[in-house]
């Protein structure tokens, strides 16, 4: 049964995001694409990499490529303490991990409590701000379309759509 025909049906369509802080703000990225969230453990760095990009880690076999989200979206210093944690997600069968600050939890969310993302001048464009999810006591979430972010020309991560 798809979105649509449970919304038809009476039954609130709702869509899974692990949520994570970067700075002072909470951001989200679809559950189903989070293979497991890490302690942050030391990285071979790569020579001339950008800036946003921590290294490479060993992964039960697996090379990962790991960025530091809030260096790529300037959300403040890439200091490491007690909360600070390696996202690692799958894509389009790569795996990637991304440092952030924190992760919070896994949030629910009906589709009616996530509006569109505004257009504001940010490091990236909007188009890889999914929404903005409206939760209880006026907590927002920022939903991020983290594919899209990994195809940026800047992160380069995925290769970019045909």
């Amino acid at each position: 049964m798809n979105d649509q025909q449970q919304a038809s049906d009476g039954i609130v369509a709702e869509r899974e995001f692990l949520a994570f802080r970067l700075g002072k703000e909470e951001y989200g990225v679809p559950i189903l694409l989070t293979q497991e969230v890490r302690s942050v453990e030391p990285v071979t760095v790569i020579a001339n990499a950008p800036a946003h990009m921590k290294g490479v880690l060993n992964l039960r076999g697996v090379i990962v490529p790991v960025m530091d989200m809030r260096v790529c979206f300037n959300t403040g210093p890439d200091t490491v303490d007690a909360e600070t944690v390696v996202i690692i997600l799958q894509l389009h069968g790569r795996v990637i991990g991304m440092v952030v600050d924190a992760v919070s939890d896994v949030i629910r969310l009906p589709d009616s409590a996530i509006r569109p993302a505004p257009e504001v001048g940010t490091a990236f464009s909007s188009d890889v701000i999914d929404g903005i999810g409206q939760m209880d006591e006026g907590r927002m979430i920022i939903l991020i379309d983290i594919i899209k972010v990994m195809r940026l020309p800047e992160v380069g991560l995925l290769k970019p759509e045909a």
